[in-house]
């Protein structure tokens, strides 16, 4: 294996290294991107005991809003309830945005990869033939060995760069297709909290 990588030459390392942040960033966001973390299925209803036994403060929201990214939308409805059922879900669309942007961090740049790796690829196979050339124009056609590191620098990165290419390109449309999935279900959360609140009762939210 060593040798394959040597064997394509300077072009291997930017590959190599795009390999290597394709799977950190994949790691990280699956570690992340889990429902249990982002939209743990009790807390809704942990939220509605605290209205109902009329224990939602200042610090209940605090302890709502570092619990999860659920909990920070929550949260956002929550302290702007008291000003009716636009404001609440103005301000709960608005925490939406900034979480989902935060669970979208870092996918981009796989999208990124997948489009680079494979002209990272092309320019070492455009170094190598470049290579070959230079051979024959130096040497004449008749070196093998030479001729065959020229094509081997050129076939060899080719395919490094779609190694890389393919799996980045999978993987971000994974996580892109997580981040929706998990974006409805914080969605359908929020929306039971507005319903229920302005639907049964109006709840003063103690902020002091």
């Amino acid at each position: 294996m060593l040798e394959i990588i040597i064997s394509g030459g300077v072009m291997m390392i930017p590959i190599i290294l795009c390999s290597i942040i394709v799977i950190a960033i994949s790691v990280e966001r699956y570690w992340t991107l889990t429902p249990a973390k982002i939209a743990p299925k009790t807390l809704l209803a942990q939220v509605w005991a605290w209205i109902k036994n009329n224990q939602v403060d200042a610090a209940k929201l605090r302890e709502l809003k570092q619990s999860s990214p659920l909990g920070k939308i929550l949260a956002a409805g929550l302290s702007n309830s008291r000003h009716g059922r636009n404001v609440m879900k103005d301000s709960i669309e608005e925490s939406a945005n900034q979480v989902i942007h935060d669970l979208e961090r870092y996918i981009g740049i796989l999208g990124i990869i997948a489009n680079v790796a494979p002209l990272l690829g092309l320019l070492g196979s455009v170094i190598g033939m470049i290579e070959t050339f230079n051979a024959i124009m130096q040497q004449g056609s008749g070196n093998a060995s030479v001729l065959a590191g020229g094509i081997a620098v050129a076939l060899t990165t080719t395919a490094a760069g779609l190694i890389v290419a393919i799996p980045a390109t999978v993987l971000h449309r994974y996580f892109l297709r997580k981040v929706d999935s998990l974006s409805v279900i914080l969605e359908e959360e929020a929306i039971k909290l507005v319903d229920a609140l302005h639907t049964d009762r109006n709840v003063d939210v103690k902020l002091v």
